[in-house]
Parts: structure tokens; C-alpha cells; sequence
């Protein structure tokens, strides 16, 4: 008689277990308790009223009381800022592109770059609130894109004129496009920079669609809801505000994270 193997079915509970008990997910868990307790601490040893610092006992309330405006608002502060980051993608790898294949380029626009990024964004946002009026929807998405896109360009361009010139030599000989040789090598080697890159990208978004929210008189979003606290002196609504800003935060970030592992997870070289 034939021996058939005893084959189980790989069990998924156990692997959720796993996961959730392993050393990545519950790392940032216990330093965000410990950041959480701390505050709670410091603001009952300092015995500050919530006019001067909210504590994190005080923010329940809050985000109960503006449920629907956190949601609503919420929203819309993502995904205006979830457009303006990808324009910057698409724009910032456009340009590392043309940075990073062609010395005569990365000459002519690494100047503008760096002194277009050097400017205040704080001081660019009236002037975009004022040049297109109404359009609020727009100038956030813009500021987003204008905050985020310079680190994605300087990483790319970083990558590809970094690229071994040995690579192209082979492959040219080999009979290879430059379409190829970019598909091949270029592109990546040129993923964990442009990854990194991005992570900050993510924060920098963030940071311009707030700037615009908070400014624009037509604002809308977090941001003005922000506005709002501090206009009526609610400041557990506005430290509410921020705690929101960080969560939207933190998910697009492990979303990037995650877009990493599946594009780029071979340039981990970190210890288990």
C-alpha cells in the first residue's frame, strides 16, 4: 500500500498571531503608550490647565463631540494631500530622470531646485490662496505637490548618476537599449533611494496641506477645524486636531512602507 503523507492545511491563525505579537507591530505600540502616558504625566506634574496644554484625558471628548467633522474634514485633508504626493511622484521622478541621465541638466536645474525648495513654504502660501481665490481644492493640492516633490527628484537623480558605468558598458555591448538598461539596472537600483525619499515626501504633504488649510479663508479640512479650535479657544479640539494629523499620518506612511516591501524588500538589509 502506497504511504500517503499526512499533508495539514498551513494554519492563517497562527500566522496572524505571529504577526501581531511580532517585534514590528508591537515596538511602535509600546513607544506610542509610553509617549501617551508620559505627556499625561507631564501635563498632571506641571498641573497645566487644557488652556495651556491638553492632556490626553482631555481628547476623548473632543474627537466625541466633532465625531462628524474629524471624519468629514479628515477625509478631505487626505486625499487632497494623497493627490498633491503623487503629482510629486510623477513629477519628481520625471525630473530625477532627466537630472540623473544628463550632467548638462542636473547642472542647469540642481540651482533652481535648491532655491526653490530654500523658500518658506509659509511664505508661498497667501500668494497661492490669493492667485487662485476660490479655488481651495486646487491651491492645497498644490502646496502638497510644491512641499513634497523636491526630495523624490533629488533622490532619483542621486541613484541613476551614481550608477556603475561598468553596467552600461556591458550591457551596451550586449546589444542593449537605454530603455533596457534603465528597466534593468537603473530603475532598481534607483528603488530604495526613491523609497526612503518618499517616506519623507509623505510627512512634507501633510505639513503643505495643513500650511494651506490653515491660511485659505475658504479653508477646509483638518486644518481650518484646527483654525476653528484656536479661534474659539477650544484647545483639546486643537490638540485633537493634531493627534488626527499624526494618525493620517502614520497610516500613509506604512502604506509607503508597505509598497516597499513588495517593490524594494530585497534592499533590506537590516539585522532580524
Amino acid at each position: 500500500m502506497a504511504y500517503v503523507p499526512d499533508i495539514k492545511p498551513r494554519s492563517t491563525g497562527g500566522s496572524i498571531t505571529k504577526f501581531l505579537t511580532s517585534r514590528a507591530v508591537l515596538a511602535p505600540i509600546i513607544a506610542m503608550v509610553v509617549f501617551v502616558l508620559f505627556w499625561e504625566f507631564l501635563v498632571w506634574v506641571n498641573d497645566w490647565p487644557d488652556y495651556v496644554m491638553a492632556s490626553p484625558s482631555d481628547l476623548p471628548a473632543a474627537f466625541s463631540k466633532y465625531w462628524g467633522l474629524f471624519v468629514t474634514f479628515g477625509w478631505q485633508t487626505l486625499w487632497r494631500t494623497v493627490v498633491g504626493l503623487v503629482l510629486a511622484v510623477i513629477v519628481g521622478l520625471l525630473l530625477g530622470m532627466v537630472m540623473g541621465f544628463s550632467r548638462l541638466m542636473r547642472d542647469a536645474l540642481y540651482p533652481l531646485l535648491v532655491g526653490f525648495n530654500a523658500i518658506p513654504k509659509a511664505t508661498v502660501v497667501p500668494i497661492v490662496a490669493l492667485l487662485f481665490v476660490g479655488a481651495h481644492d486646487f491651491n492645497t493640492v498644490l502646496i502638497a505637490f510644491m512641499i513634497s516633490f523636491f526630495p523624490i527628484a533629488v533622490s532619483v537623480s542621486i541613484g541613476l548618476s551614481t550608477l556603475e558605468p561598468e553596467y552600461r558598458d556591458i550591457l551596451r555591448a550586449l546589444g542593449a537599449s537605454q530603455a533596457t538598461i534603465f528597466w534593468k539596472i537603473a530603475l532598481p537600483k534607483t528603488l530604495p533611494e526613491f523609497f526612503g525619499a518618499l517616506k519623507v515626501a509623505v510627512t512634507l504633504a501633510f505639513i503643505g496641506t495643513n500650511l494651506m488649510e490653515i491660511v485659505s479663508p475658504h479653508g477646509r479640512g483638518l486644518g481650518a477645524l484646527f483654525d476653528s479650535g484656536k479661534t474659539n479657544s477650544d484647545y483639546p479640539l486643537m490638540f485633537a486636531v493634531l493627534i488626527a494629523l499624526a494618525i493620517l499620518g502614520i497610516v500613509l506612511y506604512y502604506v509607503v512602507v508597505a509598497l516597499e516591501k513588495i517593490f524594494a524588500g530585497w534592499a533590506d538589509r537590516q539585522p532580524g
